[in-house]
């Protein structure tokens, strides 16, 4: 099975979020399909956009799991942004989460070290 896979955050203020979202990706968004919708490509065939329904802001959830943990998160760092969470489990994967001013959770996964 082929699959696209677009997981979508809404926001309540868009060119903020549109600025705060480059930084977390550290490029900006791959395209805009219209005036409230921003796209980035994470992975080949794997995209997170955020668009602009000030109702529905604040409750998205996105964790993307990646194999170059340490560098992404050293990125976002240089870029000025500092996780709300860094977390561990028992089995070694590593969890770090950054929240949008929205409160929006877009969460970064990697293995064991």
């Amino acid at each position: 099975m082929s699959v696209d896979l677009f997981a979508g955050i809404s926001v309540s203020d868009y060119p903020a979020a549109i600025g705060w979202y480059e930084k977390l990706f550290g490029r900006p968004a791959a395209f805009s399909p219209n005036d409230v919708e921003s796209v980035w490509q994470v992975a080949e065939h794997r995209y997170v956009y955020v668009e602009h329904r000030p109702a529905h802001a604040g409750h998205g959830m996105v964790t993307l799991f990646t194999g170059d943990f340490d560098e992404l998160v050293a990125g976002i760092a240089a870029r000025g942004l500092t996780p709300a969470r860094e977390e561990t489990y028992e089995n070694g994967v590593r969890k770090t989460t950054y929240i949008d001013a929205d409160g929006n959770e877009i969460s970064f996964g990697g293995a064991p070290l």
